[in-house]
């Protein structure tokens, strides 16, 4: 066909096993002579990069740039600090999240018991290397098996995959970041896929068996598109009386995870599970699940990423690896369609709406198509200039502008990691802005950090382990640098349905007052409670100490505040306040505390 390019079969592969050549041969064509001096530099560097582990050390460089954030990273504290209390009860041991169902049993169990001689951010670096170094083997395996060939072109495809993910989602999803359940479920995804461009099915669905004991959605969704790859495989298609025995094996390796989620709901009436799925879908989690609540510019980005790998498509024809990952991500981008169908219902059936949605539809689009598009530029370059490519003055500048914009858009993400990796940031967790640039600009997000800091430094020192706080709604990271169990956060919010409804009941209990003028609204800061209002709470759910701001001052028992720092702990019970005249200024984050 006029303007396609045929992708070498498995045979054409093993026989072309180095593709510097061919990947000379097609940027020549594209670009010209002139370009030759340039392309035999990277025909050396590639040949530089295949030597054993030359190449995995660059992509892992890659993952470890994209992931690097300040420990803890934003869900940290909700994974790694459940993990360390289902290994060490002892760790927030009055704490109702933590005492609340483990949907993520697999990773609790396998990466908890690290704190049993770790402290938690050592036992996130543990994490977040073991997933990195996963990821890294996945990816140069998936790679591979549909490219062909490795070196420079492998670590190209990673750092396109990373910077399409990280610029391109939908509805947020991540793969390389912290540590989490998701990270390992990825790599074992990986690992699948290069089975599965392969045709090895019998592996990919123990690898995917394995995915879904980590994170059930990640490895659930991974199998419903995997089964849309086999339905439309033709005539290569493996039996399904060849594959069943399998699948089952697949199923019985997920139970681990797929038990505990299927318990989230069980024994609660209708009524609740009803409450719950609304609260969780429609109050705390809709950025990520209904597409009404997804940023304009997000699904924008998202069209036009999905446009270049449908051109891609079109360019590329193959009978097998690259065929099978492509209807893979095509399996993953019609569960997204189902998924925009289904937030239809949002208005005129919210029961029912609420009870699909909290599914995730378009987690695996998020990840799979940014794969599939960098993997089929990979393509573009590999495949030589005799399969047509200088056929049709329209498609040869097309692939020119795409080669172009992947091969800058893949530098200019890796250097602007670098200068965010070079410049000091506080934790993700502590970020009141949602960018990395605002929040370096941020001359207030310091001092309070630093604030934060010694707060929870003193509270974890001079208060006894199993004492029980009011906090900021806000904060994410109490549990964190205390250990001490805390009544609720925005943040965490537990995955069973009675967990979820009692949480909520908290979250607007605590943090939510009917004001004459405005209404009701969320609070600022504690302290706008005052003090009948907080002893009441303290005595209803068995709080020992509030952590709150300076202002307004409490006629409660003061047990820590210095001069400057934004922030006080007051026992719940009735004290004096501390002297407005005794605060300065508020003096930098260095003077105040060195992490």
């Amino acid at each position: 066909m006029s303007g396609t390019i045929a992708v070498r079969d498995d045979a054409e592969s093993s026989a072309n096993a180095n593709g510097a050549e061919g990947c000379l041969a097609a940027a020549d064509g594209l670009y010209g002579s002139s370009f030759r001096e340039i392309l035999a530099f990277f025909s050396s560097l590639q040949r530089q990069l295949t030597r054993p582990g030359l190449e995995w050390l660059f992509v892992f460089f890659v993952f470890f740039l994209q992931g690097a954030w300040p420990v803890p990273d934003v869900n940290e504290p909700y994974y790694v600090g459940k993990a360390i209390h289902f290994w060490n009860p002892s760790f927030g041991p009055r704490d109702d999240f933590f005492a609340s169902r483990d949907a993520h049993w697999v990773f609790y169990f396998t990466a908890g018991w690290l704190s049993l001689f770790l402290p938690p951010a050592v036992t996130a670096w543990i994490i977040r290397l073991v997933t990195w170094t996963a990821l890294t083997e996945g990816w140069r395996r998936l790679h591979r098996a549909v490219v062909g060939t490795g070196g420079l072109c492998t670590i190209w495809t990673a750092t396109m995959f990373v910077a399409a993910n990280d610029h391109f989602h939908l509805a947020g999803e991540w793969v390389i970041g912290g540590a989490e359940a998701k990270g390992l479920a990825y790599a074992a995804l990986f690992f699948a896929l290069a089975a599965l461009a392969r045709g090895d099915y019998p592996r990919t669905w123990l690898l995917l068996g394995i995915a879904t004991a980590f994170h059930v959605l990640v490895g659930g969704w991974s199998m419903i598109a995997t089964g849309f790859v086999w339905l439309l495989s033709g005539q290569e298609r493996l039996p399904l009386r060849r594959m069943i025995p399998y699948i089952f094996a697949a199923v019985v390796i997920a139970l681990p995870g797929l038990v505990p989620s299927l318990m989230l709901t069980a024994g609660v009436s209708p009524q609740i599970e009803a409450q719950a799925h609304r609260i969780y879908v429609f109050h705390r989690l809709c950025h990520h699940m209904v597409v009404g609540c997804f940023a304009a510019w997000n699904v924008a980005r998202f069209a036009a990423l999905t446009a270049v790998f449908i051109i891609l498509c079109r360019q590329i024809s193959s009978h097998a690896r690259w065929l099978r990952v492509r209807n893979f991500v095509l399996g993953a981008l019609l569960l997204a369609c189902v998924g925009i169908l289904l937030s239809m219902t949002v208005q005129i059936w919210p029961v029912f709406a609420a009870s699909v949605l909290r599914y995730y539809w378009f987690r695996l689009a998020d990840a799979a198509v940014p794969m599939g598009t960098a993997l089929g530029m990979a393509l573009l370059v590999q495949s030589p200039p005799s399969f047509g490519l200088e056929r049709g003055f329209a498609c040869r500048y097309l692939r020119r502008g795409l080669l172009g914009v992947g091969i800058l858009g893949a530098a200019g993400h890796l250097m602007g990691y670098a200068l965010i990796r070079a410049v000091p940031v506080v934790p993700r967790t502590e970020w009141v802005a949602g960018t990395w640039r605002a929040s370096v600009a941020d001359p207030s997000l310091l001092r309070n950090y630093y604030g934060w800091r010694r707060v929870c430094k003193w509270i974890a020192e001079n208060t006894p382990p199993d004492a029980r706080f009011l906090t900021p709604r806000w904060n994410g990271s109490f549990k964190w640098y205390t250990g001490r169990s805390e009544v609720v956060t925005w943040k965490e919010i537990p995955q069973d349905a009675e967990s979820i409804v009692q949480w909520w009941h908290r979250l607007l209990d605590i943090y939510v007052v009917d004001d004459p003028i405005l209404g009701k609204r969320w609070i600022g800061t504690l302290a706008e409670l005052r003090e009948k209002r907080l002893l009441e709470l303290a005595a209803k759910y068995n709080v020992d100490y509030i952590v709150t701001t300076w202002s307004p001052t409490l006629d409660l028992e003061l047990a820590f505040g210095e001069c400057g720092n934004p922030y006080l702990v007051y026992r719940a019970r009735r004290g004096q306040p501390p002297e407005a005249s005794a605060r300065g200024a508020v003096p930098s984050g260095a003077g105040l505390f060195q992490p």
